[in-house]
């Protein structure tokens, strides 16, 4: 009898973790594990949704045109060169999909996303994992990692867990010294929460071998939706549309993320408010001993003194009925990712992190 077996890679996957939910014996919670947007999505979005719903029966369009126009306009790039995935980490699989395979490497940062191993795993690719330099990403580790074998490095920009980024010089240095065999792709999924960054769009126009990936999951509200994007030079999206199954994206996910991309009032609204909160909270953090980094997304990286701390700090959250991130897995073991949620969300974060700190139980 014949016995059935994965491809190589497949069974040395650690299953992806998401942000818990719920907490036993808790009725109402507050979510702050998964960087969601608090405010929800633009209510242009919402009705967007609404009238989708009595044209369920139509296959949507195979092409996303009108929401790669959209994209488009509101960044200033060429819609060819734009490719639509259910989510930006879709768009992450297709580039392994296409260049990376058996014999090949796949670099990523210590701290960096935890899919981009799993994809490099999907299609028989080595990952190979680069030190980072007090949470940031250092150039000079990933370029010494590279190899006749390197066909694609990830960085996330700004980083997930981290909240922290590269300077645009930096990235331009690695994209200067990478051999033209090597893809180079900018995960730019909280691009948006940073003012005046163009996500890596100028990069992909000077470096041919350069895509960057971004998302309607995090700023837009839209995690339930699914929808992420990527740009790169022209021929790089003719490859990655070969491996897209033609219907990917459903036609409310499509007319969701073309309303949201348009209502630019309701995104600087998201983007002022997280700015706000995001400096207060880890201000009042750092006043009774939690310091962060300087964060450039939607979360903050918050540390202890040990792991035993972090992790006794989260199970007081819990029973305040506040969940956060453990972020261990990623090589954090004495910090704490926490989603910067509305007012109401922050004070309570602050309350319960200074009443932790101060000895209660």
């Amino acid at each position: 009898m014949t016995k059935i077996t994965p491809q190589p890679g497949i069974m040395d996957i650690a299953l992806y973790q998401g942000g818990q939910s719920h907490v036993a014996g808790v009725k109402h919670v507050i979510k702050l594990s998964s960087n969601e947007n608090p405010f929800g999505p633009s209510p242009k979005a919402i009705e967007a949704v609404r009238d989708s719903a009595a044209t369920l029966n139509c296959y949507p369009s195979t092409d996303h045109a009108s929401l790669r126009d959209a994209i488009g306009t509101r960044h200033g790039l060429n819609p060819a060169r734009i490719i639509c995935g259910v989510g930006s980490d879709e768009v992450l699989q297709f580039v392994a999909q296409a260049y990376a395979g058996p014999g090949d490497e796949v670099i990523y940062t210590e701290h960096g996303f935890s899919m981009y191993p799993i994809i490099a795993r999907m299609v028989g690719a080595t990952p190979l994992m680069v030190a980072e330099k007090n949470r940031h990403v250092d150039v000079d580790n990933v370029l010494a990692a590279v190899t006749d074998q390197t066909r694609i490095v990830f960085v996330t920009n700004p980083g997930n867990p981290t909240s922290t980024m590269i300077p645009e010089a930096e990235l331009v240095r690695l994209a200067e010294a990478l051999p033209q065999t090597c893809l180079m792709v900018v995960d730019g999924a909280y691009a948006e929460f940073v003012a005046d960054f163009d996500g890596g769009a100028a990069l992909v126009d000077r470096f041919e071998n350069v895509v960057m990936t971004r998302t309607f999951s995090k700023i837009y509200g839209l995690g339930g939706m699914r929808v992420g994007w990527g740009y790169a030079a022209q021929s790089i999206i003719d490859v990655l549309n070969r491996v897209r199954q033609p219907f990917n994206l459903s036609l409310t996910a499509l007319v969701a993320a073309e309303a949201a991309i348009r209502d630019e009032d309701y995104l600087t609204f998201c983007h002022s408010e997280n700015a706000r909160l995001r400096v207060w909270l880890s201000e009042e953090l750092a006043k009774v001993g939690v310091p962060s980094d300087a964060s450039c997304t939607n979360f903050i990286l918050v540390r202890f003194e040990d792991q035993a701390e972090a992790e006794a700090c989260d199970d007081y959250l819990k029973t305040k009925g506040l969940i956060v991130r453990r972020v261990a897995g990623y090589n954090l073991l004495n910090a704490l990712r926490i989603t910067v949620g509305d007012e109401e969300a922050c004070r309570r974060v602050v309350a319960a992190i200074t009443a932790f700190k101060g000895g209660a139980t």
